[in-house]
């Protein structure tokens, strides 16, 4: 594969880009269906805490004693906490491609907003630590997107200078916002179009027929 273009890192988000959100409000609908919960009021709490507990301040204990266990309930918080991880699914073809960005040389980091136990059972269950260099999670680091200098931590951490890295996200407004930086940036829909973007950048051959 002849090498066209100056990018030598990928950042990658990892909800809806490697794996399914961990607890975004379609999961949470699940979890007030399942556990026959109020959702008015379940959405209500979480929506006031759930920025400090991505950046690492709430802990996954308290999180679920405001939100869920604030009273007395016909389930345990183990069953509650299984609940929650049984939400997260890989996205197979988006982390093999991923493997082979690594396998070509390339630095991969993370950039994503994810509470410290939820993203811990994540990194752990689907492997990601085996192609990831560095993890640059809101729970890490104490910053979280849409915040522009999580971005500016990442070049610091991986040391590449921002022309030299792409960026796949499938949030618009964060695509936005590297794109300020001068983060050559992928909006991800599926696996074949984010494919095809970084094929253009000389990064993937192209799929065999």
């Amino acid at each position: 594969m002849r090498k066209t273009s100056a990018i030598t890192c990928v950042f990658v988000d990892v909800g809806g880009v490697l794996l399914t959100n961990g607890w975004d409000h379609h999961a949470r609908r699940r979890a007030v269906a399942k556990f026959k919960l109020n959702w008015a009021e379940m959405e209500e709490r979480h929506r006031l805490v759930f920025e400090i507990h991505e950046e690492g301040k709430l802990t996954f204990e308290e999180y679920l004693s405001l939100v869920v266990f604030y009273e007395k309930r016909p389930f345990t918080r183990a069953q509650f906490r299984h609940f929650m991880c049984e939400q997260s699914k890989p996205y197979p073809d988006m982390i093999a491609m991923l493997v082979r960005l690594k396998a070509q040389g390339l630095k991969i980091a993370v950039v994503s907003n994810e509470s410290l136990e939820l993203n811990a059972y994540r990194i752990r269950t689907f492997e990601l630590a085996k192609f990831v260099d560095s993890f640059i999670s809101s729970c890490f680091v104490h910053l979280r997107k849409p915040d522009a200098n999580i971005f500016r931590l990442a070049l610091d951490i991986t040391q590449v200078p921002a022309h030299q890295v792409v960026y796949i996200e499938n949030t618009p407004m964060f695509v936005q916002i590297a794109e300020a930086l001068r983060i050559r940036s992928i909006l991800h829909t599926d696996y074949k179009s984010t494919h095809a973007h970084l094929v253009a950048l000389g990064l993937q051959e192209r799929n065999r027929k």
